[in-house]
């Protein structure tokens, strides 16, 4: 009888210890939680001014969303938002600085998927965007158009098909070989099933110039930088590159629309260096989401270069990217063989 008891009791007190263990478990593993969940909600970043790094020289679209962006980013957190252009080899110096640059909130890279997909693709850089921390996608250029010049004769997708099948590479397309754009001409080929001829023709503004002068013949440019080619007949915008009709454009069809699937927006990135603490993402993508409701905001980005308002917070934008690295990435070949 007594041995009955003593094996009852120990099996209470063994039942009771680990009663007792995992209550202590639940408890810390409670406050882990709720010290991570404070952790985002109250930190103090930014306390100071903040740099981003932007890929471009000034007064392109990068540029101008990046400091478009900035305005409010003060208004918001009152604290100024510095814009360091870090322009070259098509995006890597910038994207280098940032990706060996201390994790500690300080700087961040401000840029678009050419230098942080394309590039990978191109094989220009050995990393991905899975280096850094992106934050956020804080606005997206629906807004570009493959534009020809009055020379070429183009005044239409269907212009461009017929002239491209029965001449094939003869039509001159401008670009920077192994960049965005550069992919751009590369999948309409492919959807299209015609033959162009690439040429590197440098900047926007530098194919811009060549455009007018009859040196190339096709171009993808933000709608902004030849809107007013465009309306003068100085060049005829084909097609846009959106998947969706871009109203601000008015009734230039896209290739979708013509039944080519091509479909290339392009979303600006900010990124931080990997490691930065997860507050600091979490800030700067509510910040993102705060800025896009302005409405001020919008307009500028209307007026500026013909962007409807857009933003992806940080899980959704990490999935937008992977999404696009994915479809790029069946280009790797054909980009390679002609950078």
């Amino acid at each position: 009888m007594k041995k009955r008891w003593a094996v009852i009791i120990i099996g209470v007190l063994i039942i009771s210890l680990l009663a007792g263990c995992s209550s202590q478990t639940g408890d810390a593993s409670k406050e882990e939680t709720s010290n991570n969940a404070a952790s985002v909600e109250e930190t103090k970043w930014p306390d100071k001014p903040f740099e981003v790094i932007v890929h471009a020289a000034p007064g392109g679209d990068t540029d101008f969303n990046a400091r478009t962006f900035a305005q409010y980013f003060e208004q918001i957190t009152g604290q100024p938002m510095v814009v360091t252009n870090m322009d070259g080899a098509g995006g890597s110096i910038a994207t280098q600085a940032v990706l060996n640059a201390p994790a500690d909130g300080s700087k961040a890279l401000f840029t678009h998927t050419g230098p942080m997909i394309v590039n990978e693709v191109a094989g220009i850089v050995d990393y991905s965007f899975h280096e850094f921390d992106v934050a956020c996608i804080p606005a997206v250029d629906t807004s570009t158009v493959l534009v020809a010049s009055k020379k070429s004769g183009i005044n239409s997708y269907e212009d461009l098909i017929e002239k491209a099948k029965a001449a094939p590479e003869k039509i001159i397309y401008g670009t920077e070989l192994g960049s965005y754009s550069h992919l751009q001409g590369l999948i309409l080929q492919d959807k299209a099933d015609i033959k162009l001829q690439f040429v590197d023709s440098g900047s926007a503004s530098e194919k811009v110039a060549s455009l007018l002068a009859g040196r190339i013949d096709l171009a993808a440019i933000s709608y902004g930088s030849v809107k007013d080619y465009v309306e003068t007949g100085d060049m005829i915008a084909v097609a846009q590159f959106s998947g969706e009709r871009n109203k601000l454009l008015g009734e230039i069809p896209t290739f979708k629309e013509k039944g080519i699937d091509v479909a290339m927006d392009k979303p600006y990135i900010i990124a931080f260096p990997k490691g930065t603490d997860p507050a600091i993402i979490k800030k700067m993508s509510d910040i993102a989401v705060q800025v896009s409701k302005n409405p001020e905001y919008a307009e500028k980005l209307e007026k500026g270069f013909y962007q409807e308002v857009k933003v992806y917070e940080t899980d959704e934008a990490i999935k937008y990217l992977d999404s696009i690295r994915d479809e790029y990435m069946k280009y790797k070949d054909i980009l390679r063989a002609n950078v």
